[in-house]
């Protein structure tokens, strides 16, 4: 019996011996690795502070009026070099037309909903988005306003033609086309932003103020849809079979009055004043349907609107307006260097 015990006890104390022997072997392979940074803990740990270093791209939420003209498209692509340029992450969208502000303001609410870091935004009503610039401002997003400016000093600037002036020098042109003397009508794309009231307005008072002899007798609004301006500009030289000019506001005001001089027959009648530079326009103008038009600059509209995003965000100054300048372009200057880098057919 006593052999017995001796033996159970010899093989309990070997037993520990083992036990004990392991374990320190794993406090030590466990201090091992937490001064190698090993254990799982620590190294779920320096993925999160690597990340947390590295850091996310800015990003940047863009909402245009619209993604069927090929102006838009245009500015879509400067975003999208700035973007590549300073190394920030953009989103560009737009509604389906120029008339769905309803749309426009849902995109610009599911933007805010996404916490960016900064907006761009062109407003198709400067008034209806002052509520969500407001929460945007709340919420220290700064916002970005370009191609057209917003009723609010909530944008820290704004990225846009001068509107009132390219507008004027597009009334000028056609004072001197039509022999500074005559009956003209405007399609305008919308009466309820800058764009549309500046380039209004610059043309009506360019020729109010400086020439007598032309006699403005229609100014109506088409949304800046082809058909719908078409329509307008049908109805105006139907109403007014004398008219010497009709000036379009916009790429899709501008291809409408085109389409209604075609379908009228009323080619080198009829003087057609534009604004914009889509395929269709520079295609016109060749053919002697439009006499000329405005162009901006689109690619550097979306260019300025990103770099003015990323300056705000790094903590520098932005001017309050930025312009990007325009050009008036015709069959003289179609090919000149500084019309090609401007149009975007």
């Amino acid at each position: 019996m006593k052999k017995k015990l001796f033996g159970f006890l010899i093989v309990l104390v070997s037993i520990l011996f083992v036990l004990s022997a392991c374990g320190g072997e794993s406090e030590e392979a466990t201090e091992d690795n937490a001064e190698n940074g090993n254990t799982e803990e620590s190294s779920t740990e320096e993925t999160a502070s690597s990340d947390k270093e590295s850091g996310d791209k800015p990003y940047i939420a863009i909402i245009s009026k619209g993604f069927q003209h090929q102006f838009w498209q245009a500015v879509q692509r400067g975003a999208e070099k700035a973007a590549e340029e300073f190394d920030v992450e953009i989103t560009f969208e737009g509604p389906e037309n120029e008339s769905q502000v309803d749309k426009q303001i849902e995109m610009l609410q599911a933007a805010l909903d996404k916490n960016p870091d900064a907006i761009g935004f062109a407003a198709l009503d400067s008034q209806a988005s002052t509520p969500l610039l407001e929460k945007a401002n709340e919420a220290n997003i700064p916002v970005i306003a370009f191609d057209s400016g917003v009723d609010s000093d909530i944008p820290v600037t704004t990225a846009s033609t001068d509107n009132y002036a390219a507008a004027s020098l597009a009334a000028e042109k056609m004072a001197e086309l039509i022999g500074e003397q005559g009956k003209v009508a405007l399609v305008v794309h919308d009466q309820v932003s800058v764009t549309g009231v500046q380039r209004r307005d610059g043309f009506v008072e360019t020729i109010e103020e400086n020439y007598p002899d032309i006699e403005i007798v229609d100014i109506q609004y088409g949304g800046g849809d082809h058909l719908e301006s078409t329509n307008l500009a049908k109805t105006m030289m139907q109403a007014h079979p004398d008219i010497a000019g009709i000036y379009g506001s916009n790429e899709g005001s501008a291809i409408g009055v085109v389409n209604a001089v075609r379908e009228l027959g009323k080619e080198g009648e009829v003087t057609v004043v534009g604004f914009d530079s889509g395929k269709q326009q520079i295609d016109a103008i060749k053919e002697g349907v439009m006499a000329g038009a405005i162009t901006q600059n689109p690619e550097g509209i979306g260019y300025e609107t990103v770099k003015a995003a990323v300056d705000t965000l790094n903590g520098e100054e932005v001017p309050e307006m930025i312009d990007t300048g325009f050009y008036w372009y015709d069959a003289n200057n179609l090919e000149d260097e500084e019309i090609q880098a401007a149009i975007y057919e």
